[in-house]
């Protein structure tokens, strides 16, 4: 038997989503959750965003630990990584069940930057015509070259509908073993310095780490090409936020999308009064603001989803099969 618990996973649908969990698990698996844990837990495996240190040494029995979303959580890692917290046999597992619904977020933001869709909305809510009368600064996509950073599931997704755009797809990879992905160049990040000059739209979907954090600064971003376009769906501070701003403001990129941000609400009721940066990004017409979306496609359909991609894991641990989506955390992904 494997027990699993769940802490603080579900949504509103919560039962709907245990239904669609329970029909795919195998015989054998257990799955109770809630907090607080009891005192005698006994659980083998742990589904958790945040699990606080009470909460990992709780089972004398854990294994494993799914932490069900993409990333992992710095003070995560840093419990699993004190040796003090005598957590190193406890494997870590992501659930990538938001793939897909990403890699069309970031799509919809380089076709929403690119062709200035937000700026040309709000203007004929007004009943105003004139930028299509004035001359566009939009940036055809055909026959330009995307550089995706972080060339994982995501990455891969964007960089087929590209090709299908008629873009020249280049990638950046920590590992350059990649699944063959025809007529993609694959990179290592040493060579960024070099590949910066040629981009004519910078995608990035890496995600944070010691590696990644401050990645892109303002020297980076200069070795763009004028008039480049960017898209994050990774994480903000992968690139520096005031350097960032100002190459938005300044003109040297043509336009942004941006998913991932700097500063969140701290709570329920910040939720309708917080701005996503330090910066005035929400006053450039040339950056297509999203909060945060990229994974969602629905309060159903994102938790069906994600239920699906518990399951296996889950099916697959308790197997003793060779589980997907194990997180490396002296790499942090």
């Amino acid at each position: 038997m494997t027990h699993v618990h769940m802490l603080n996973v579900l949504s509103p649908t919560e039962q709907l989503d245990l239904d669609h969990l329970h029909a795919a698990l195998d015989p054998g698996i257990v799955v109770t959750f809630g907090a607080p844990l009891p005192d005698q837990a006994s659980f083998h495996v742990l589904v958790a965003g945040r699990p606080t240190l009470a909460q990992l040494q709780a089972s004398p029995n854990l294994a494993a630990l799914v932490i069900p979303f993409a990333g992992l959580p710095e003070e995560v890692r840093d419990l699993l990584l004190d040796p003090a917290n005598d957590l190193g046999h406890v494997a870590v597992y992501n659930l990538h069940h938001n793939t897909a619904p990403t890699a069309e977020m970031a799509l919809a933001l380089l076709l929403a930057a690119a062709r200035l869709i937000v700026p040309n909305d709000r203007a004929l809510r007004r009943g105003d015509w004139r930028l299509r009368y004035d001359p566009l600064a939009v940036t055809l996509l055909h026959g330009k070259r995307v550089l995706i950073l972080g060339y994982g599931a995501i990455g891969q997704h964007v960089g087929r509908v590209c090709q299908a755009l008629g873009m020249e797809v280049l990638a950046v990879r920590r590992t350059q073993h990649a699944p063959a992905s025809a007529g993609v160049a694959i990179y290592g990040p040493q060579a960024l310095p070099e590949l910066l000059p040629q981009a004519d739209v910078l995608m990035i979907t890496l995600p944070l780490t010691e590696e990644t954090r401050g990645l892109l600064g303002a020297p980076e971003l200069a070795l763009l090409p004028a008039g480049a376009l960017l898209v994050n769906v990774g994480r903000g501070p992968v690139v520096d936020e005031g350097a960032l701003y100002r190459a938005l403001a300044d003109g040297h990129l043509a336009a942004a999308g941006l998913d991932v941000w700097y500063n969140y609400p701290a709570d329920a009721a910040a939720r309708a009064h917080t701005f996503p940066s330090a910066y005035p990004f929400h006053e450039l017409d040339n950056v297509v603001l999203s909060p945060h979306v990229g994974g969602a496609f629905g309060a159903a359909g994102t938790e069906r989803e994600r239920m699906a991609h518990l399951a296996r894991l889950l099916n697959a641990l308790h197997r003793g099969d060779s589980a997907p989506n194990r997180v490396d955390l002296r790499r942090g992904y």
